[in-house]
């Protein structure tokens, strides 16, 4: 066997299979983000609770996603990626399965922990298998593959939510994980490269204890805030801990040997720009899945499935992109593209203030569509650039804090919006399309403050990845 040339070189059908594994298990994941919200009636009325208390099984996932996030390149290392990534398939469909024949809350919420834990080595392991599968030339074809599902799933969760819930049962919204699990771990088996773990590798206890915590209270927080369910003080002092405790953290973390997050990952340039000044993008433009429905049925008074529709429209812009995102990168390089989508994505953001009740329904699909090509553009570009230049050693820990910098991005995105929503509401205003527009004027602005971050590139940065010739 070549060890010198990636799996896919040797074996040219898995540059197919292998995407595809990952992107099952990326879509489940997010789905399952954002797929309950539009359950949420149904679901508490079988399980004799409350919408208010059934949001716990929603914050319940989410929060076990950040906090175990961080050990999956660990267990990467340790046990082997492959071994890892079926096992989490495994607990990820276990765990739909039994949330679908949850009989009580306490059973429900107990199940989505279950589910979040094989979310969270499923997701960053997934990427580090395909990061490692490919050849350097190759990535951004690869990631697209990933990156299609993170922005699909969180668009088309509600409306997915929705169409089950009304045609069939809530509980339906977690068995149909089961199917897409099962085949994900049979082809994971059958087609999958392993890379051997290494028994030497240490676990870093202290530091997952400070890290995990640190994160777990920012993550409540986030929540907090978009939810309203904690009074003010409560929230800032839930912040204020997260903070000590992270920068415990990253005191701890410059002698330990081998932290459990390695913040060293931050010296690299196009990591450092990718997952940061793309994370400010990311927070306006996560927003806007949460904003839109909202604007269209509260502020246009359009009904559920409506809105859903129109919003799903959005997905197609990552089709689309991925035809031409390689050859813009090509053309242009990382450093450009990321600007002109930066700029692109505050215009199209601020533009939602040009529609209103009596625009037809059709010009809203067309600007939809628009912000989903903007939206895919930097994700896409952002998400590939953070692992360009990453040497193969570093990427188990790499895909890890990745993994957990995009999870926060989509909470902070939400709780962003509803949180500029509730300060316009407390001063009595409300919610008609003006004050939506309002709000999109304000998170338009982010995508702007990213620029000065990808000025910091230079035209080499990513260029093996990108194929841009320095010459041009």
């Amino acid at each position: 066997m070549d060890s010198g040339r990636s799996v896919t070189e040797r074996h040219p059908r898995l540059r197919i299979l292998i995407p595809v594994v990952v992107a099952i298990a990326f879509l489940m994941e997010q789905l399952d983000s954002t797929i309950l919200t539009t359950a949420i009636p149904d679901m508490a009325r079988s399980l004799a609770t409350t919408p208010v208390r059934l949001n716990l099984a929603v914050t319940a996932y989410v929060l076990t996603l950040a906090v175990f996030i961080p050990l999956s390149g660990w267990f990467a290392d340790r046990f082997g990626t492959r071994r890892i990534f079926v096992v989490a398939l495994a607990i990820f469909t276990v765990g739909s399965a039994l949330c679908g024949i949850a009989e009580s809350f306490a059973m429900l919420v107990v199940t989505r922990v279950l589910q979040g834990i094989g979310g969270a080595m499923m997701t960053p392991v997934g990427r580090l298998i395909l990061l490692r599968s490919f050849p350097r030339r190759e990535l951004v074809t690869a990631m697209t593959y990933v990156t299609f599902p993170a922005i699909l799933g969180p668009i088309i969760g509600p409306l997915v939510g929705g169409f089950l819930t009304t045609y069939s049962s809530w509980r339906w919204i977690f068995y149909v994980n089961v199917p897409f699990g099962l085949a994900g771990i049979l082809l994971a088996v059958r087609f999958m490269e392993e890379v051997p773990g290494d028994p030497a590798v240490q676990f870093d206890f202290p530091g997952f204890v400070m890290f995990g915590s640190g994160i777990a209270l920012l993550q409540v927080g986030m929540e907090s805030i978009g939810r309203l369910t904690l009074p003010a003080v409560e929230i800032a002092g839930l912040f204020v801990a997260a903070v000590l405790l992270l920068v415990a953290f990253g005191r701890y973390a410059r002698r330990a040997p081998v932290p459990v997050v390695d913040l060293g990952l931050f010296r690299q340039r196009t990591f450092a720009v990718g997952t940061l000044a793309g994370g400010l993008c990311r927070i306006a433009m996560n927003g806007t899945p949460f904003l839109l429905p909202l604007m269209l049925q509260v502020g246009f008074g359009m009904s559920a499935i409506g809105s859903g529709s129109l919003t799903f429209i959005g997905s197609g812009g990552a089709i689309v992109v991925r035809l031409f995102i390689a050859p813009l990168l090509r053309s242009f390089g990382f450093d450009k593209v990321l600007i002109g989508s930066a700029i692109a994505g505050s215009a199209v953001l601020a533009g939602f203030t040009l529609l209103g009740p009596s625009t037809p329904r059709w010009m809203i699909g067309g600007y939809v569509l628009l912000f989903g090509l903007s939206r895919s553009t930097q994700f896409m570009t952002s998400n590939t650039l953070s692992y360009s230049d990453t040497p193969p050693e570093q990427l188990s820990r790499a895909t890890s804090l990745g993994g957990l910098l995009q999870q926060l991005t989509v909470s902070f995105g939400v709780s962003l919006s509803a949180v500029l929503l509730g300060i316009l509401d407390l001063h009595g205003h409300p919610l008609t399309p003006a004050r939506f527009h309002e709000v999109f004027l304000l998170t338009a602005l982010l995508p702007l403050l990213a620029i000065p971050g990808f000025r910091l590139l230079r035209p080499e940065d990513g260029a093996q990845v990108s194929g841009y010739r320095l010459s041009r």
